[in-house]
């Protein structure tokens, strides 16, 4: 019997995670992790950096990537599993997002300079513009973590960049969902609706916005993840059942001091613990 866990939503240090891609990999070893999938933010270049001459145990790694899309409220991610990395139209549409994200930050940064006074030095702003990685938020609350603004990284969101985020929301030049499925599918992938909960949707809109992204060519929904109860994991099961769906799930691991309660493979208090995916099977069978 295996019993090998599967995690299918890992971050490394080319988007908002701490770890480099093969201290990732190591770690999902360590953690009994045999099948687990890299998925950056509007990145593939932690998949890129990989070592696989130091991987030395039986473990499966699939090529992933979590691209942001465009709403009105909450946030709507969708994750692509299987594609080819080196898919032309993929790549130029990730440059251009890299791009997007930095500019998007900079705003960030004159937003609660403007509101709370909040400066950095001259090389953080070096640091940041010349990153390696596609920025996000998490880069400034480190950042407010290490100047004393907040405690830790969850007081900074909540304090600044949340509300800041709100503020500038309509300035953040994000795609729609139609062109994240596209890019995916473009590049022989399958597109897979991040963490639902995250958008923040009644049923009712849940149901319709489903639909519309199924009818676009979405494949499967994640059903298992660290935010989700007990009960919306089993709802979104039904969902995925319903709409026969691809499953998949993951612990959206950024590690210890990005998200603290966050474990990889077993998500927030141990809430979970896959050993089957459909979502994995139907990859293995292509």
């Amino acid at each position: 019997m295996n019993d090998k866990l599967i995690d299918m939503h890992l971050h490394t240090n080319y988007s908002d995670g701490e770890l480099t891609p093969n201290e990732l990999i190591k770690k999902a070893i360590d953690n009994n992790v045999g099948t687990m999938a890299i998925t950056d933010h509007n990145s593939i270049n932690g998949l890129r950096n990989i070592n696989y001459e130091l991987i030395t145990n039986n473990i499966t790694i699939i090529n992933g990537v979590e691209l942001s899309a465009k709403v009105d409220h909450g946030q709507m991610h969708i994750l692509g599993y299987d594609f080819d990395i080196n898919n032309e139209y993929l790549n130029n549409e990730l440059y251009k997002q890299k791009e997007n994200s930095l500019h998007y930050i900079l705003s960030v940064m004159e937003q609660i300079k403007r509101d709370y006074k909040i400066v950095f030095s001259y090389d953080d702003i070096i640091n940041l513009v010349t990153a390696n990685h596609n920025l996000g938020r998490p880069d400034l609350a480190l950042l407010c973590v290490k100047y004393g603004y907040a405690k830790n990284i969850q007081e900074a969101f909540s304090k600044y960049l949340n509300p800041a985020k709100e503020i500038i929301r309509d300035t953040n030049k994000r795609i729609t969902f139609e062109e994240c499925i596209y890019m995916i599918k473009n590049a022989n992938g399958i597109p897979v609706l991040a963490h639902p909960k995250s958008l923040e949707l009644n049923e009712k809109e849940f149901l319709i916005t489903l639909k519309k992204m199924i009818q676009s060519g979405l494949m499967g929904i994640e059903v298992y993840h660290s935010s989700h109860t007990k009960e919306e994991m089993e709802y979104y099961l039904s969902i995925a059942n319903k709409y026969n769906l691809l499953i998949s799930g993951g612990s959206d691991f950024h590690g210890e001091n990005v998200k603290p309660n966050t474990m990889i493979a077993t998500g927030v208090n141990n809430n979970l613990h896959i050993k089957k995916l459909s979502l994995v099977d139907y990859i293995k069978k292509r």
